[in-house]
């Protein structure tokens, strides 16, 4: 199979890039994947493909930009340019721009695929139904969210489309079957990035114990709360503690951390580490005592959440929406706490580090519940989906071509 992915992919800064790193990793060593082409949105720098693993050719084609109207020209050009076996979409709504007409046009792509016949599956990470328009920064007002409402019923009738939509929780394949009728939903779960082949040590090291958060920031997720409970807790428990904030702005609030860090420079031992590159990631989670969840709402599965549990780590997380849904489905554990409540953010964080038992209790679950999903079982997943669509399709078009034969009937 050659495969082709439409995908943002690192160093883009554009969501999901990540989450395309480690799908490309894991299919390449497939035997039966001989050539992965990335229809990528074009970057400054080089496209991280230079893997330690041996695996198949890798393809790089740049060929779309972030809010352009001529996405779905160029993208269509480059599919017809390298004429994949199969295309997936690694998407979420937003994913070709944050305007209206740029991202739609960028979704109208599964379609394109479906009519030129190409086996495609579109991976969608989350569903405007589950996602609450005024906390994840896209708009208060209540008439716009009706109109995101009925613009989301029709870019998702788009996406339906596609041979195939694989979506990461349970609750979207109900939601889309029941409001959309849709028979070609399946789950196939967001899977675990990394998974060492050492189990973890669970210890942390001397020092300040870390509590760190690691994402885009600015709208549903922001620090101010974290920061502010961190200081509760030193203050009533005397603990050396290090506010350690990972990541980046969210595109659509351009300036937020660098206005975090004025706003509470006075405060001690807050790091702000910038841009973690893929290296960078193991340090960054091993170092942690706790990984925090400052979330006002909830997009989709967490990737976060799966990396944490990956390296052992316990998590405070908000009780709300898909973490909670996660916590119930894939057995993740953690200390919960009220969003708009900074009391009950430093109770959660307090009842971690004050008690390492009960921080390795937590850890262990969450290892196991990240084991469950490695990317090479997810990446089977796909696989085994498009092997599906092809055989279905071939079925269909053998069927076609017989022609039966009547007996001509004499008297």
């Amino acid at each position: 199979m050659k495969l082709a992915i439409v995908t943002a992919y690192p160093p883009s800064k554009v969501t999901l890039n990540e989450y395309a790193y480690h799908l490309v990793k894991h299919f390449r060593q497939k035997e039966s994947v001989t050539e992965i082409v990335l229809l990528t949105d074009k970057t400054e720098g080089a496209k991280d493909i230079a893997f330690t693993e041996d695996g198949c050719k890798i393809t790089v084609k740049e060929c779309w930009e972030f809010n352009s109207y001529k996405n779905i020209i160029n993208v269509t050009k480059a599919i017809n340019n390298t004429q994949p076996d199969s295309v997936l979409f690694n998407l979420q709504f937003m994913k070709f721009g944050d305007k209206k007409v740029a991202a739609a046009l960028g979704l109208m792509l599964p379609l394109v695929c479906k009519l030129k016949k190409i086996p495609n599956i579109v991976l969608l990470h989350n569903i405007l139904e589950e996602v609450d328009l005024g906390s994840a920064g896209f708009t208060s007002n209540k008439l716009m969210q009706k109109l995101y409402g009925f613009i989301g019923t029709s870019l998702t009738k788009l996406i339906l489309q596609a041979d195939t939509v694989a979506v990461t929780m349970q609750k979207y394949v109900d939601v889309l079957e029941k409001k959309y009728n849709a028979k070609n939903v399946t789950l196939i779960p967001h899977g675990t990035f990394e998974i060492s082949e050492e189990k973890p040590e669970y210890s942390i090291p001397q020092g300040p114990i870390q509590v760190m958060t690691f994402g885009k920031f600015g709208t549903y997720k922001k620090v101010e709360a974290m920061i502010e409970a961190v200081e509760k807790v030193r203050a009533t428990t005397g603990l050396d503690l290090e506010v350690v904030i990972a990541g980046t702005d969210n595109p659509n609030v351009p300036g937020y951390l660098a206005k975090v860090q004025e706003d509470y420079k006075h405060v001690s031992q807050v790091r702000f580490t910038g841009y973690v590159e893929e290296h960078e990631v193991p340090t960054l989670f091993k170092e942690s005592a706790v990984v925090v969840f400052p979330y006002t709402s909830t997009t989709g599965s967490s990737g976060v959440l799966h990396q944490a549990g990956s390296y052992g780590k316990a998590v405070v997380m908000p009780d709300l929406g898909d973490l909670a849904l996660l916590v119930k489905d894939e057995g993740y554990k953690g200390e919960f706490f009220e969003p708009t409540s900074v009391e009950s953010l430093a109770a959660a964080i307090e009842a971690i580090v004050t008690n390492e038992a009960h921080r390795v209790a937590l850890g262990k679950a969450n290892y196991e519940a990240a084991t469950a999903y490695p990317m090479e079982k997810i990446a089977n997943m796909y696989l085994s989906s498009f092997n599906r669509i092809i055989t279905k399709k071939n079925t269909r078009t053998t069927t076609q071509d017989t022609v039966i034969l009547q007996p001509t009937i004499t008297e």
